[in-house]
């Protein structure tokens, strides 16, 4: 151990109060050998100990001191002792006597009278209060409740048998004692600490700030400078940020514009038609199943370009002249009217496709709520954020949106550990589930993905290959910030928002 650099390191307060330090020493010593302020030495005391030179330890006790009205008492006497003073001076005296002359309070005399007779010093005859014999021989003796309020205060725990009776009796009274709980701290040296206390000069001066004047005048070649501890704990800041989720989908949207990807925007309140009839899925298919949808009441209805549904509801019953019989079925033109929440952002990519605004070649993305219908658990919610995206060129194949998957995965949940395994949509063929494995919940689903159908695309005037996918970015943000509870993502908890990792 460097002794030279660990003195270094203290601070003038801690140089002031280690060398008064001996074994268990207790804080009132140190306040009355230093001259310090109390907060003076319950920082140096603190700072030693975060240097290991010191241990504190504290004993909680509870002591018994005087309320106001037993301050009064001390100086002036008890009630029932005053009492007992006024009906020896008159003889004798009536309670509408004693209430005139003895300057008590009802609360006090009624008191004092039951007090007086529990101890058999007055009795009541005819109306009038006289002194027994032991009555007149308490007047020159202390009652045993005024020599426990001179002890006081006193600690609670060290009361003998009849103080515990005297302090249960005076509690019942107003404001006559009261209990304060009180931390008594002892200080005890570390043998670093009397290593430290005993090696030189521990209250010798040392500078801590370079003022003008030092620097002007050249004094500070002359004086000892004291060295930064980097190694002392220090009080933690918790500024103002942003919410550690809302902060992740920020950056995952400028990461994707940067990416030369454009954002689709869209109604959270969607219909049937750009939600899953658009996508080429059957109205009677129990693929809508998985989507549990939240149908709103009012209003019930949309309006939509009709020409489209026209199109869209020949490609559901006989393919649309892509070569497809379709499904096959009638379609229902007034079901597609129908208004839910949006069950899965590729409602974006489908209104973008049929959009005039629509740039080929392309790329697209959108962070978009949806609704479905779900158990809460650590992985699930029935609202959920969805990354969708779609990119719009000739000649994309399978192997793009392979390395698309690939890209995503890197980018944004900081895994390579992924799998691309096979799976069905009806809107895409192929089509491929993206996972990953999370340290701590093992294999996740991070989303769907495949190749937009004739079916999808035809009918809303698009001939070019068309890649598409949709990934829980609630999930991703799981693997980012570490987080192995969806719900922790939305968490209203303080501690937990002070200490969650933010990206």
């Amino acid at each position: 151990m460097n002794f030279d650099n660990l003195l270094a390191t203290l601070h003038p307060l801690e140089r002031t109060v280690l060398p008064v330090l001996k074994q268990n020493i207790d804080f009132e010593s140190i306040l009355a050998a230093t001259n310090l302020k109390e907060i003076e030495i319950l920082r140096a005391l603190q700072w030693l100990e975060n240097k290991g030179l010191i241990k504190i330890k504290q004993d909680i006790r509870e002591f018994i001191g005087l309320d106001s009205n037993g301050k009064t008492y001390l100086k002036e006497g008890l009630p029932e002792k005053r009492l007992l003073k006024l009906i020896a001076k008159y003889g004798e005296s009536t309670i509408e006597e004693a209430k005139e002359y003895s300057s008590l309070t009802p609360e006090e005399l009624g008191v004092s009278i039951g007090a007086l007779k529990k101890l058999n010093a007055i009795t009541l005859i005819q109306g009038k209060f006289k002194l027994t014999e032991n009555g007149k021989r308490l007047l020159t003796k202390e009652l045993p409740e005024e020599g426990f309020l001179k002890k006081l205060p006193l600690e609670l725990s060290q009361l003998n048998n009849q103080e515990k009776q005297i302090f249960e009796d005076l509690k019942k009274r107003k404001q006559v004692i009261k209990t304060d709980i009180k931390r008594l701290r002892r200080i005890t040296l570390t043998e670093l600490g009397e290593k430290l206390s005993s090696y030189k000069s521990v209250s010798s001066d040392s500078v801590d700030a370079l003022v003008p004047r030092l620097l002007e005048t050249g004094q500070w070649k002359d004086k000892q400078l004291r060295r930064y501890d980097i190694q002392s704990k220090v009080p933690r800041l918790f500024a103002g940020r942003k919410q550690h989720y809302r902060k992740f989908l920020d950056e995952t949207r400028t990461k994707f514009l940067a990416l030369g990807f454009k954002e689709m925007f869209g109604p959270i309140v969607e219909t049937d038609f750009w939600d899953m009839d658009a996508l080429f899925m059957p109205q009677f298919h129990s693929a809508r199943d998985i989507h549990d949808a939240y149908y709103v009441k009012e209003p019930k209805y949309k309006k939509l370009d009709e020409e489209l549904v026209k199109k869209v509801k020949e490609a559901h019953e006989s393919g649309f002249k892509t070569g497809s019989k379709g499904w096959q079925y009638d379609f229902d033109v007034q079901r597609t009217h129908r208004t839910l929440l949006r069950t899965q952002g590729t409602a974006l990519s489908t209104r973008t496709l049929a959009s005039k605004d629509l740039k080929i070649p392309g790329k697209y993305f959108a962070i978009a709520r949806c609704f479905r219908y779900d158990v809460i658990d650590a992985t699930h919610l029935p609202d959920f954020n969805q990354v969708e995206g779609i990119v719009v060129e000739e000649g994309l194949n399978f192997k793009h949106l392979k390395g698309l998957l690939k890209l995503f995965a890197e980018k944004f949940a900081e895994t390579e550990t992924i799998r691309v395994v096979p799976a069905y949509f009806c809107f895409t063929e192929p089509s491929a589930e993206l996972h990953a494995k999370h340290p701590e919940l093992g294999w996740i689903e991070l989303g769907g993905s495949g190749i937009f159908r004739p079916e999808v695309t035809k009918p809303l005037g698009i001939n070019t290959p068309v890649i598409a996918w949709g990934l829980g970015i609630d999930r991703i943000a799981m693997f980012k910030l570490k987080i192995n509870d969806i719900r922790q993502l939305f968490s209203h908890d303080l501690a937990f928002l002070k200490n969650v990792k933010v990206v």
